[in-house]
């Protein structure tokens, strides 16, 4: 396997920048631009020939640089040769069709076009003042994704909610624990001691950013509250109302609940409309994290693990993970944008304008942590005009199938054992061998290069995990990681 593109003879093109200070004309950016995205075709044509997992070791990269930053302007032409030379061998190949580890964070040439031309206009999208079409795209495009996916219409902007596409889910859940912390404290959760007694759940099976949301909200850890699961690894909405009970006996007050359709361990589905109930019986605020799982609510046959939707008060999907938009792209919604923006917003003098006096006007440094942001919706427009819905579906249903057709070889296989449902394109399988005989497997397959799994534990017990989900996987690429697989088993 290669570790790098075939090289180039870039000598005959450089010519040394001999002026301090001087800018990249026009005609030069035209010139090397066409050459990096000459340099990027060639990535995707030779992408599937690379080990997998990058095989550096720890520090090898930083010894090949430099320990001072250059005292003049280098040429384009060297950067490019360093990027073969010195990057490439430690990158770690997430768009090969080869990569099977975590989720996908995959991409497309529409959304690596969209996402060049949110930097070239260089737009800072935090006020609609500061560009129109930088909020209203995104406005339109996530009212699109509301339609496109079945969505409850009140996260639509003509109603009562909206969206917006936030870095990440870690962010939107951040986003969603502010909410809920204000509005059970009657706007007042950064006064003294009025979080003391807030108290959150998720289930055992949640993903590890919401710990990271209620100690970064000021709720803190130690009330975070980790409700039980069923043998499908879904929350069991019984242990979440007892919980609830116990802790308002106690003096407690409960106040979001985060439940999962496709859990990180094993896409598990929540028991939405149970869990709704119980939330809205109970006054919290519940979000939805449909971070990997989401984007197959664009098929109709797949909206059903959806249902209970809407009593959800948030909910929030990856783009990035699962339907060809590249890394950043989460999509956020809330039933009452109200409560978002009234939790976030802070207009000091020198972000007052016309506009937003006007309230005519959406501006999304309210709805996020930061003040800034970037012209993110570009990209996902350009995927969903480029594809289509039909398309979109196609893909989705294709990469479904092929983690069925995984699943039935584990199943057929007398050393193999499934360790969870496959719900959407992940299978969770293990050899019958035990926990050593998994991590040596995984081991080995992963140093060979030629694909990349990852594992997580469930029931105890070490789990292989088979993401299937990149642009470019087919059939021929699962068939033969499944003979790998059962090679690596061989010894």
């Amino acid at each position: 396997m290669t570790t790098s593109l075939p090289p180039r003879d870039l000598t005959s093109q450089v010519a040394s920048r001999t002026q301090p200070g001087e800018h990249m004309t026009p005609d030069e950016f035209q010139r090397y631009g066409h050459m990096l995205v000459d340099w990027i075709a060639d990535y995707y044509r030779n992408v599937e020939k690379y080990p997998v997992l990058s095989q550096v070791q720890p520090g090898e990269i930083r010894a090949q640089l430099p320990p001072a930053p250059p005292q003049t302007g280098e040429p384009f032409e060297a950067m490019l040769a360093d990027v073969d030379r010195v990057i490439m061998p430690g990158i770690t190949h997430w768009q090969s069709p080869n990569f099977f580890a975590f989720f996908p964070a995959n991409t497309s040439g529409p959304s690596i076009l969209g996402e060049l031309l949110s930097a070239g206009l260089g737009v800072q999208g935090m006020l609609w003042a500061t560009s129109p079409a930088c909020t209203e795209l995104e406005t339109h495009v996530m009212d699109w994704v509301v339609k496109m996916m079945g969505l409850p219409e009140h996260f639509l902007s003509t109603s009562t909610g909206g969206g917006v596409i936030q870095e990440s889910a870690s962010s939107a859940s951040l986003c969603a624990v502010l909410a809920a912390r204000e509005r059970a404290t009657q706007y007042a959760g950064n006064e003294t001691g009025a979080t003391g007694r807030l108290t959150a759940y998720v289930s055992t099976q949640a993903h590890s950013s919401l710990e990271k949301a209620v100690k970064i909200a000021g709720i803190g850890r130690e009330r975070l509250r980790l409700v039980g699961v069923d043998k499908t690894f879904a929350m069991r909405p019984g242990a979440l109302a007892a919980r609830i009970a116990e802790d308002r006996a106690a003096g407690f007050v409960p106040c979001f609940v985060a439940a999962t359709v496709g859990t990180t361990s094993s896409t598990a589905v929540d028991p939405l409309p149970e869990i709704g109930r119980i939330c809205r019986e109970q006054g919290l605020w519940l979000h939805v994290d449909g971070a990997m799982g989401g984007s197959a609510a664009i098929c109709p046959e797949f909206r059903f693990m959806f249902e209970g939707l809407e009593l959800a008060d948030s909910y929030c999907f990856n783009p990035h993970k699962w339907m060809f938009t590249n890394f950043d792209c989460d999509c956020f919604f809330v039933a009452d944008r109200s409560a978002l923006i009234r939790t976030l917003s802070i207009l000091p003098e020198y972000l007052r304008n016309q506009a937003t006096e006007s309230g005519a006007v959406i501006d999304y440094r309210d709805w996020q942590v930061s003040l800034g942001r970037r012209f993110r919706s570009l990209k996902l427009w350009f995927v969903i005009r480029h594809y289509g819905v039909e398309g979109l579906q196609t893909l989705i249903r294709k990469h479904v199938t092929l983690a069925r057709d995984f699943t039935r070889w584990v199943e057929e296989d007398p050393d193999f054992e499934l360790a969870a449902s496959t719900t959407f394109s992940l299978v969770c399988f293990r050899h019958k061998g035990g926990d050593a005989v998994n991590e040596r497997m995984l081991a080995q397959l992963n140093q060979s290069g030629a694909l990349f799994l990852s594992h997580t534990k469930l029931d105890g017990k070490y789990t292989l995990r088979m993401s299937i989900g990149q642009t470019h996987t087919e059939q021929r690429h699962v068939a033969q990681a499944w003979e790998l697989i059962r090679a690596a088993a061989r010894g």
